[in-house]
Order: C-alpha cells, then structure tokens, then sequence
C-alpha cells in the first residue's frame, strides 16, 4: 500500500533524530511507524523503510523478523497477551489463555472475525510480583481470572476501554505503535489516567512511614536542559605534562606494600572507593617476602604429590598409562599383540 504524506513527513521527522552517518538507527522507529498505520509491518512496508534509509529490504526484514513486537500479519485493535511461564502458570495463567481461547474462538497469534481481538500467549510479561497478568496492547492487567479476563474483551468487543491495573489509558494497537515511533499521546489526560500498582509504591509508603527522604531534595527544583548544564560546566584546563596519557584510564596510587596481608585480603574481598586498582600505573603486586628460587619451588611441589593419599578405593590418584603407551606402540609398528 501507498503510505500516507503524514506518515511520510513523521519517516522524515525521526531520520532527522539520528546523526546523519548514523541514520540507520531510525530503522526500529521506523517499523512502529509503518505499524501504526497498517496495524502490521507488510512487505510494504518494510519495503517503505528500506527506500527511506537507504538499506536493502533482506535488511530491514532481518530487524523485523527479529522483534515479536514487529507483527507479520494484520493484528486486531487490541493485542491481549496472557502470560503462561512459569510464575503466572503457577497462579492460573494457563487457565486464563484456554478460557480465552475457548471463548473467542481463536488460538495463539490468531485474531477473532470482527478484528478487535488478537490473541497470544506471552512467555513472560515482567510481572511476577502481580500474576497472573494480562496485557492488552502491552498495558497491564493484573491478578486476572478467567472470568475477569472475559470481561476485559467483552468490554474491548463492545467498543469500550478498560481501565489497565496500572500505567496510562488503553489505547488501540495503531496508537501505541505511534508512541513508540516516538510520538506523544494527544489525548486529553490520557498519560495521566492510569494508577500504580502496590507493590511499585512499597518502597514509597515505608519511606514515607519511617520519615525517610533525600536530604535537602527539593521535588519543585526544574531539570535543567542541556545547554544550561553545558553553560555551567568549567572550562577545560590547559594540558601540562603531568595530565598526559599514561595508556590506562586507571589512577596512579602508591603500591600498598605497607598494609598486612590481612588487610589486602579485605580489600580484595570487598573493595572501596579507596581501595586501589590492582593494575594501576605504579603499582605492583605485594608479597609476603622474596619468592622462592626455581629449583625449591620444584622440590615444594615434588613433596606436595608425595604427601598426597591415594584414592578412597586404594587406587592410585592418576590412572595408569599402560593401555595408552601399548595403543601408541600398536600405531607406530601397525602390530598388535596377537599378532606379534
């Protein structure tokens, strides 16, 4: 299909986001674009991206192919995800997606005959905490169960738009593939609509019980934009030989010859901000005295194989090498020991 000046003029607006030898990058807006009209990416319109960005189609297919959230075939209105792995399966997710199944009369990745309703099942939704959870067009509904998940779609069937458990207000798959191209919900109090869920306001409500904050914090202080924060950023100053690269990004640090080993130990364990970077320019390793010459080191580890015990079955700790060295004979003279 043709695709529209609008869409056209939004391609132009996100290719102009990126670098210009970085326009590649716009590729996945790009898809949730052309998503957001034909409610699918089509052969047009990964073809639409490839003359966009200059890229071959086997490109751009290989990025589509790869994202499930990229669909391949026309998708209804509403895309309804039940989770089935593990966590939600336990609370009765796999109960919810056959109930689902049974009453719209379709299976997975499949759509029902009006086009509202695609239905799939999800491997995992992120959302242990609250399952069994189910999503319509990715925006969450929690603890459902078979019966409130019949309701979810009978609403959505009837043209209504269930309130999500939490986050902003239900919109159509074409509109959701909108805002991830980048663009922003322009109804009215849409992203404002949605409620938290509990378990996200936990760490909130003890914070706020035990009179817990952010010293000196001060929720109306404005985010300053970039060029504010580049205007306030000190001048760079003048290089002098002691600011020269040294080929690590690591400090220079004075070796810690001088701690006990004990000491270095707890270091290693669980280092600090002070503690010093073991490869650092300047440094060397500690050791608790001069090494040994090569010769003691050998008759060290002689000694330490001696003293070993023999396995627990009263076989030696290293299997013989009588049947290797007889195998190794037989290939060099081409005769066995029958036929000798």
């Amino acid at each position: 299909m043709g695709f529209s000046e609008e869409t056209r003029k939004r391609a132009r607006e996100i290719v102009a986001r990126y670098p210009a030898d970085r326009s590649r990058s716009a590729l996945l807006p790009l898809l949730h674009l052309v998503q957001s009209e034909e409610g699918y990416v089509s052969p047009a319109g990964v073809a639409f991206c490839a003359e966009v960005l200059g890229l071959n189609k086997a490109q751009v297919g290989a990025v589509a192919t790869f994202y499930t959230m990229y669909k391949r075939r026309p998708t209804g209105d509403y895309l309804v995800s039940v989770c089935t792995n593990t966590m939600c399966n336990v609370l009765g997710g796999q109960e919810v997606y056959d109930a689902l199944t049974e009453y719209l009369g379709v299976g997975h990745d499949e759509t029902t005959a009006d086009g509202k309703i695609t239905l799939e099942h999800a491997e995992c939704l992120a959302a242990c905490d609250y399952g069994p959870v189910m999503t319509v067009n990715y925006d969450f509904f929690d603890g459902v169960n078979p019966d409130t998940a019949k309701g979810v779609v009978d609403e959505l069937r009837a043209g209504g738009r269930p309130m999500p458990t939490r986050g902003a207000r239900l919109c159509t798959l074409k509109e959701m593939a909108l805002q991830l191209a980048g663009f922003a919900d322009e109804r009215e109090g849409a992203v404002a609509d949605g409620p938290a869920g509990d378990p996200t306001l936990r760490g909130l409500r003890l914070a706020q019980e035990h009179g817990i904050s952010v010293p000196d914090f001060d929720p109306a202080t404005p985010i300053p934009s970039r060029e504010a924060k580049d205007a306030a950023r000190p001048a760079p100053k003048p290089a002098v030989e002691a600011d020269k690269p040294t080929g690590s990004t690591a400090p220079d640090v004075k070796a810690p010859d001088a701690k006990s080993p004990q000491v270095r130990t707890a270091e290693t364990r669980s280092p600090d901000a002070d503690t010093p970077v073991a490869d650092a320019p300047g440094t060397r390793t500690p050791v608790d005295g001069p090494p040994p010459a090569a010769a003691d080191a050998a008759a060290a580890q002689t000694a330490g194989a001696a003293a070993n015990p023999p396995a627990g079955d009263a076989k030696p700790a290293g299997d013989a090498d009588t049947a290797q060295r007889r195998s190794l004979d037989e290939a060099a003279t081409g005769e066995t020991e029958g036929t000798k």
